[in-house]
């Protein structure tokens, strides 16, 4: 059998209708939403925004917000077709085992695991820097940084980092949590996107009666800047190419502040766990994209009115620093809002998590069920029908990596698994639509094939921006992935062993 074997569609979403044995459908499309707006909020608005501006948009880093959206949006068309059609939880290794076959299937799976189980540790990571500063450095060095960091203090002793305890306390309870339910899951990660927006609400809110129209004059950054030097004379950015100033710059914003959307896909591996797929999962992935947008557009805004972009060029203001400085430099009188923001980052790194970890272990759970990796990973508990299983193997997995491990040994590996899920997302619809034009589609993408090719072309653009070391670590990864298909997945693929496939469905394919 041919290594681009593909997955009839009316068998996977037979396997999606088996509700008896599958998911429990829990998630309505308030449930899609939060849980998109979930994934995408994190740190990265509050440390993109401000380094978009000082090193390429200037104020018009709200632009760059609306480009970065409009590439996210035809990847998120893609995928809304793909989940309200075939709702099932293995999103793009789902969807590519039904449009290019079971090699490509496996590789997207394989590299989605950079995107969900390595992003759950890094966030993880940042997650425990986080709360230490917010409990002003009341951790130990050693209890909250890996044995291969350490810290030469004030009085000239070293301080040997031992495990990275409160990354690996946060990865348990969000598991135990993932393990109790997905409606359970779904209502604490409701209440964490309720407290991060409304902090982002006040801010916005707050920070508009300080807005100066100076700082938003000129909009861009004008030809001929002048390159900003630190104390020492070295410099810190250059203004001289395309993308650091004008239209260029804003564009080059754009491609900082692409990696603050990052995350709405996750919303499609709910999609077997969805209450009403057909109509709720375009509208949890296309509106938390829209909602984050408008809530990044609008804190770009005040951000950039209330402190001068140039202020940001600092690396110190310019990375998660910008908003607190902003706040306690022309805020006065509300510099409890620098606390509440630090509290919005931690609950924002938090649903991150609890999302990635979700997202994973649905991948995992689907692609046990086609045979790829062992029966483990798809068993569901006997109450909660959750892969609890999943759930505790990629605990040890992203917990070794938390608390062993730098954060930055993963750098943006995460970006890599997901800009490559969405170009083969954006591609198999038009292959899908080529290839099965009749099969019934709740949602349809609009302006096929423009939206899929340029969905497809804008995020490969994306892949090839990243720096040369992680496309280097991403090709190694990928090939251990290669090893362990024609190793172990090839051998015990069900869809090479027919007696274990599961009976086709009746046709599914909308009458003429």
């Amino acid at each position: 059998m041919s290594l681009f074997a593909k997955k009839p569609l009316d068998q996977l979403l037979a396997q999606a209708a088996d509700s008896e044995k599958g998911l429990k459908r829990t998630l309505g499309a308030g449930n899609l939403i939060a849980l998109g707006i979930g994934a995408i909020i994190g740190a990265g608005l509050f440390v993109r925004t401000a380094a978009a501006a000082g090193q390429a948009a200037g104020p018009a880093v709200t632009i760059s917000f609306i480009i970065a959206a409009i590439g996210c949006a035809f990847a998120g068309l893609c995928y809304a077709e793909f989940a309200s059609m075939i709702p099932i939880a293995g999103s793009a290794y789902a969807y590519s085992y039904v449009t290019m076959g079971e090699l490509i299937a496996w590789i997207i799976g394989w590299a989605l695991i950079m995107e969900y189980a390595l992003g759950a540790a890094t966030v993880s990571i940042a997650w425990s820097e986080y709360l230490n500063k917010l409990l002003g450095g009341a951790i130990p060095y050693e209890w909250c940084h890996s044995p291969f960091e350490q810290f030469t203090d004030s009085n000239g002793v070293v301080h040997q980092g031992i495990m990275n305890a409160p990354a690996l306390i946060i990865l348990l309870l969000l598991t135990m949590l993932l393990i109790k339910g997905t409606q359970e899951s779904a209502l604490v990660n409701m209440i964490i996107v309720f407290i991060k927006v409304a902090i982002v609400l006040i801010f916005i809110a707050v920070g508009w009666q300080f807005i100066k129209p100076e700082n938003h004059t000129p909009y861009m950054i004008p030809q001929g800047t002048a390159p900003v030097l630190d104390a020492a004379g070295k410099e810190i950015v250059n203004y001289d190419g395309f993308f650091k100033h004008g239209w260029g710059g804003v564009l080059g914003g754009a491609a900082i502040v692409f990696f603050a959307f990052i995350g709405f896909d996750a919303v499609s591996t709910a999609a077997q766990e969805a209450k009403n797929p057909k109509r709720d999962m375009p509208i949890g992935i296309l509106g938390s994209l829209a909602v984050c947008t408008v809530l990044y557009i609008l804190f770009g805004h005040v951000l950039t009115g209330v402190a001068n972009w140039q202020e940001f060029v600092d690396p110190e203001k310019g990375r998660e620093a910008s908003v607190a400085y902003t706040i306690s430099e022309y805020m006065k009188g509300y510099e409890w809002l620098a606390t509440g923001v630090t509290v919005a980052i931690l609950a924002g790194f938090s649903s991150v998590i609890l999302v990635m970890l979700m997202g994973q272990s649905r991948i995992f759970y689907t692609m046990s069920n086609d045979g790829l990796i062992p029966k483990a990973f798809g068993e569901l508990h006997p109450k909660f029908k959750t892969p609890y299983k999943s759930n505790w193997i990629l605990f040890v997995f992203v917990g070794l990596f938390a608390a062993f491990v730098p954060g930055h040994v993963a750098g943006d590996l995460t970006s890599f698994g997901t800009l490559l899920a969405f170009v083969l997302v954006s591609l198999g619809v038009w292959l899908l639509r080529r290839k099965s034009p009749n099969i019934e589609r709740p949602f349809k993408t609009p302006l096929v094939p423009i939206v899929p090719i340029l969905g497809a072309l804008i995020c490969t653009g994306m892949i090839v921006a990243i720096d040369t070391t992680t496309l280097k670590a991403a090709f190694m990864w990928m090939l251990l992935g290669l090893l362990v298909y024609f190793l172990y997945s090839k051998k015990n693929s069900k869809l090479r062993n027919p007696s274990e496939i599961l009976p086709h469905a009746s046709d599914f394919e909308s009458k003429k």
